[in-house]
């Protein structure tokens, strides 16, 4: 039997076949203390990888192990252990090869203990100082291993040699310790950078046909099963229930679709609410606010709920010398890293403040609950009047003045463009100088050399500013009363005046060209739509001040989707020709449009007219031709708002609502994307997809099978389908058309 073909056969007995819950178990209302019979267990499968998730009211953990399949890529996959904890975002990986040296020919697994568990608790008082926690399990190797690289301490850590072309650092590789223990196994333990924290890892042979060996810091695994045992002592956060998560009416969920509702428990803490796990198991500010934004429905409110956890955390965290709302957090080993690159010995936190996007968001959510919420109106006055326990530099102010600042910000940015005569390129907001990214699409290459972002200036911006407007009407900033009518005025301007800098028209035969020209000279397995083209392409694209020169980047993309679902433009003639174009490019099949059977790609660069577009934007790519569940979320419920206009209480309808072929269009736009996304649930939950092409179709691939930038099996702001419904009443209205 060959390698691989063993590889398939043992992969079909040890991954599960299902995706869901392996078992829950949950305290009863009147249990006391952390018994076996508070945890919550499950195992979510994403070939070549599966995940385990473990917590209890002690900690949280995830493991991932991962096992290359036959039609892997070696270079990219192979044998690995992970164990992720929330907690200081850390975490250790263990990487393995075959000990014969024949690549594909090694594959691990979990096996059930004699608990009956894939994952068992470690749990050990420590007296005054933290406890030590962790996971134990039995692992499985089909062949004899070398461990060849293990990295302990820090999730940050393991993503810059995951995704950073093999980084590591001499001084925390250097501190891990290897040595054999008197049952026969093997320990690696590292002490952090703090002097205090130290994580631990050990295989001990659990049969009798298996052994293990460590020698000059190599570490060989003889075929058999194995006790791994993961474990640190560093404080730990403290999980939310479901009910501070979800409302008493979504409760069902934890039944109906317990995958997406425990992950959303597993990521949601009493401080915070993390990003996605395994690789962003800490706060990020824009993935929490566009989640609390789409998850509002359902998102229990209140002292001690997930929605003020979030708030709370985004407050704590702004940078109080200018108002900037933080992107990321540094935390535990890897923010004792940095201090010490820095000259300085210190554990405290550091915050990423280098993307321009985040400030706008803030106001929003801050209108959304303080205002819009009857819970929130009720805690504004007391959340506002806290000060930050987690970010000491901000300790002397409160949430309240972080606000202020935050909104202050944004009035003096945007000032110079609503300002007679201001509407000009150079006084819109752009990247920060020396940074490639500032926005969602933040890979270095995700905007194409962009530098003044579509989604940020014309949505972003002016829904902040009318967030400013709203809250300074209800009394917000009372320094500032002059800001309800002045922050409307100014978003009023950056609604009208700011779509047209991105406009791309193509014309028919050049579309037709380039489109023949894309497909043809990237030798790509797809029809180029070419004789499909039938009137001019017209679409905003990504950025202005491109690379390579180029004005405007001309990738078609799903970032309209910002602007239908934070705007209610009430300019007609904009609106019209804004939402006819959205619901094109929904319907077109890709490269024509951005439709394909598995979602549409967040950019399409077929009609870009240099040849890095297509280099630059592939399905290997992070931002490239690939599937954003939150995109797909974000433009469900946009569509959804605007054609609700239509029928609102009010009779104010859009007119686009008047023009029967045009709506008639948008409302198959909206059951046309809702079909995909039904027929691509299983993806959903995770944080981005890519393909294949065969038999004339596009097939769901994880992106790690091509890139190093490995999706998150559960991303928080994916698990936003929670909430985000189809709407029933417009399949309804949907006519049969010829879209």
């Amino acid at each position: 039997m060959k390698p691989s073909q063993a590889l398939a056969a043992l992969l079909s007995q040890c991954i599960p076949s299902s995706l869901g819950a392996e078992f829950i178990q949950r305290p009863g209302p009147s249990q006391q203390g952390c018994h076996e019979n508070t945890a919550t267990r499950f195992t979510l499968p994403d070939p070549p990888y599966v995940n385990y998730f473990y917590s209890d009211c002690h900690s949280s953990s995830q493991v991932v192990v991962t096992s290359p399949l036959p039609s892997s890529d070696l270079a990219l996959i192979q044998p690995r252990l992970l164990i992720a904890w929330p907690s200081g975002n850390s975490g250790i990986v263990s990487l393995f090869e075959p000990q014969s040296g024949v690549n594909g020919s090694l594959a691990i697994s979990l096996r059930n203990s004699s608990s009956g568990n894939y994952l068992d608790p470690v749990y050990e008082p420590s007296g005054s100082s933290a406890p030590v926690v962790g996971v134990t399990g039995l692992v499985y190797f089909n062949a004899s291993a070398r461990l060849t690289v293990p990295i302990l301490g820090s999730i940050r850590t393991i993503r810059d040699y995951v995704e950073g072309s093999g980084i590591l650092v001499p001084s925390i590789q250097n501190a891990i310790q290897f040595s054999e223990s008197e049952d026969g196994g093997v320990i690696l333990s590292r002490l952090w950078l703090d002097s205090e924290t130290t994580t631990t890892l050990s295989f001990t042979p659990s049969s009798s046909d298996s052994s293990a060996h460590a020698n000059n810091r190599t570490i060989v695994l003889d075929a058999g099963e194995y006790t791994f045992r993961a474990s640190f002592n560093y404080p730990q956060l403290e999980q939310l229930r479901p009910e501070n998560i979800l409302t008493k009416e979504a409760q069902y969920l934890f039944d109906e679709a317990p995958d997406q509702a425990l992950a959303l428990e597993f990521l949601s803490y009493t401080n915070k609410v993390l990003a996605g796990a395994w690789r962003f198991l800490t706060y990020f500010g824009r993935d929490s606010m566009i989640s609390l934004l789409l998850l509002e429905p359902i998102l229990a409110t209140g002292n001690g709920s997930i929605t003020e956890a979030g708030i709370s955390a985004l407050l704590e965290r702004i940078n109080r010398t200018d108002g900037t709302v933080a992107h990321e957090e540094t935390i535990g080993d890897y923010a004792t890293y940095l201090s010490l690159q820095q000259g300085v010995n210190s554990t405290a936190p550091q915050y990423d403040y280098k993307m321009i996007d985040t400030d706008y968001f803030l106001p929003i959510v801050l209108a959304d609950y303080f205002i819009k919420n009857d819970v929130g109106k009720d805690r504004a006055a007391e959340i506002l009047s806290r000060r930050p326990i987690e970010n000491p530099a901000n300790s002397k102010l409160t949430y309240g003045q972080l606000a202020l600042l935050n909104a202050e910000k944004i009035m003096e940015a945007t000032a110079a463009f609503a300002a007679p005569g201001g509407q000009v390129k150079e006084n819109m907001i752009r990247l920060k100088p020396n940074q490639p990214v500032g926005e969602w699409r933040d890979s270095n290459a995700g905007l194409g050399g962009g530098r003044i972002p579509y989604n940020v200036n014309t949505a972003l911006v002016p829904a902040g500013l009318r967030a400013v407007a709203a809250l300074a009407r209800a009394g917000f900033f009372p320094d500032h009363p002059g800001w309800a009518e002045e922050a409307d005025k100014f978003a009023q301007v950056w609604e009208d005046e700011t779509l047209r800098f991105f406009r791309v028209h193509v014309p028919r035969e050049e579309a037709r060209s380039l489109l023949d020209d894309y497909v043809s000279s990237n030798d790509l397995p797809f029809p180029s739509r070419s004789g499909d083209v039938q009137d001019d392409v017209t679409f905003y694209g990504l950025a202005l001040d491109g690379q390579d020169e180029q004005s405007v980047v001309r990738v078609m993309n799903t970032d309209d989707c910002f602007r239908l679902f934070l705007i209610n433009t009430t300019n007609q003639a904009q609106l019209s020709a804004f939402i006819n174009q959205t619901a094109d490019h929904l319907l077109q099949p890709f490269p024509l449009g951005l439709a394909t059977d598995v979602g549409p790609f967040v950019a399409n660069p077929a009609y870009g007219t240099a040849p890095f577009y297509a280099s630059t934007f592939t399905n290997r790519d992070y931002h490239g031709t690939v599937v954003w569940s939150w995109q797909l979320a974000m433009m469900a419920a946009g569509l959804e708002r605007q054609l609700g206009r239509c029928t609102a209480a009010d009779g104010d309808a859009p007119e686009f609502c008047g023009d029967e072929a045009l709506h008639d269009k948008v409302l198959a736009a909206y059951n046309r994307l809702w079909d995909v996304i039904e027929q691509n649930s299983p993806q959903l939950s995770g944080e981005v997809w890519s393909w294949r092409y065969e038999g004339g179709r596009f097939v769901p691939v994880p992106l790690g099978e091509y890139s190093p930038t490995e999706s998150n099996i559960r991303q928080l702001w994916s698990l936003t389908f929670l909430a985000v419904r189809r709407n029933e009443g417009l399949r309804h209205q949907l006519r049969t058309t010829t879209w």
